[in-house]
């Protein structure tokens, strides 16, 4: 069985070397056929000069460097469609991924995962990336329903089927399990060891929580309601209108009570907002639906695990010989 371990790297000149003596040793040591891609994303150091050196010293090491920083999510896409391996493993380049975890993630694999994600159980972080990282992963556990404890996590491994057809752009690369979970594969986690930072510094500041919001809203649209939108516009829209209806039937009363004219009150200019506001999520919810219906092209929205066809044909009725018995 082959392994692809994908490294997306960014100014790790200091690390990427180290790296590959330690997974090159934990892999010689259990017998493990590997391939170690990793993807410079626009590094501006010395790392595409190491990396270089290590494709040519051992053949095994692939290098993809790009043309300037595109982003984490876009060097794993890059890394995963050039993965030739049966399982791929993908780690962080700045050595806080302990390579001798290898062994114990495809242990969990050869079990019946598909997916097992690295569950930073003791971080070597400083309070202002760990705080933020907790709350973002509660948020998305609550939300996505995929009870893991560290969606950001880089250290994790795949069945290569679970990749087939998997895009992904933007910062979607934290919600991979959550992508994979709603198409049907099995998403386990595993407590990995957490080494301390040697060199550089984290690329990640409290920015990526806003960032990390939005990508939310679109993977809980990508997998819950991709194939209905309506069900989520209709029902925020329908939210908006009763709303609005009991801000204007609040002030029907009122009206009908005796208690002065209405039409210059915040109220009513708030009912009448709010319907409209609700009548344009129905109406958007309505107009997704059309676009998704109308779409064309592949609007397979299932993953199959295996099939048997049928291996002959036969007509209802036909004799042996190819003629069709009388009724």
């Amino acid at each position: 069985m082959l392994i692809s371990i994908v490294v997306p790297a960014f100014n790790e000149q200091d690390s990427v070397a180290q790296l590959h003596r330690e997974v090159d040793g934990v892999c010689a040591e259990h017998g493990l056929a590997m391939e170690l891609i990793f993807v410079d994303d626009g590094s501006s150091d010395a790392t595409p000069q190491r990396l270089e050196t290590l494709a040519n010293e051992d053949a095994r090491v692939g290098v993809v460097r790009f043309r300037r920083n595109f982003g984490k999510a876009a060097a794993l896409h890059a890394g995963f469609q050039r993965a030739r391996g049966d399982v791929v493993i993908t780690m962080d380049a700045d050595l806080q991924d302990d390579p001798a975890e290898i062994p114990r993630f495809l242990e969990r694999i050869a079990a019946g995962a598909d997916v097992v994600s690295g569950w930073k159980k003791v971080r070597n972080d400083p309070v202002d990336k760990t705080l933020p990282s907790r709350v973002f992963n509660a948020v998305v556990s609550r939300v996505s329903g995929v009870k893991l404890h560290d969606f950001n996590c880089g250290f994790k491994v795949y069945r290569r089927e679970a990749l087939n057809g998997l895009s992904l752009y933007g910062e979607l690369h934290r919600f991979i399990p959550v992508l994979l979970h709603w198409r049907g594969f099995r998403v386990e986690e595993m407590v990995v060891n957490h080494r301390p930072r040697q060199f550089g510094h984290s690329k990640y500041g409290v920015e990526r929580l806003v960032k990390g919001f939005f990508d939310l809203l679109t993977v809980v649209l990508m997998t819950r309601f991709v194939s209905r939108p309506l069900h989520i516009f209709g029902a925020i829209g329908l939210l908006f209108g009763a709303l609005g209806m009991l801000c204007l039937g609040y002030l029907t009363i009122l009206w009908f009570a005796g208690m002065g004219p209405i039409g210059d009150r915040p109220m009513m200019m708030l009912g009448l907002l709010l319907i409209v506001v609700g009548v344009q999520m129905v109406s958007t919810g309505l107009l997704a639906e059309f676009m998704q219906t109308h779409s064309g092209g592949d609007t397979t929205r299932y993953v199959v695990a295996s099939e048997r066809l049928p291996s002959t044909v036969e007509t209802s009725g036909a004799a042996a010989d190819g003629t069709v018995s009388a009724r």
